[in-house]
């Protein structure tokens, strides 16, 4: 198997597997993902968040977070603050 390149360097692969889902249990996986996607208020994050992006250009490197109403990196945001993502 080749690796694809990307402007010249090795794309790395990811420590994280996709997932193995039978095409069943992957369909319904789409499906749940995309009713949660669609919540009013994921919508109302999504937009706010793009709205901030919009008015603070400079901050393009990092993520809003709504939990602080602050831009944070990608990192800290995703991570938990160092406490994971399941509470």
């Amino acid at each position: 198997m080749r690796r694809k390149r990307i402007y010249g360097k090795r794309r790395k692969r990811s420590a994280f597997p996709k997932q193995q889902l039978s095409p069943e249990a992957a369909k319904a996986k789409a499906e749940r993902d995309l009713a949660m996607a669609k919540t009013p208020y994921r919508k109302f994050t999504k937009r706010d968040a793009q709205k901030k992006h919009r008015d603070n250009p400079d901050k393009s490197h990092l993520d809003y977070d709504h939990s602080t109403n602050s831009f944070v990196k990608a990192k800290e945001n995703r991570g938990g603050f160092g406490k994971g993502t399941k509470t």
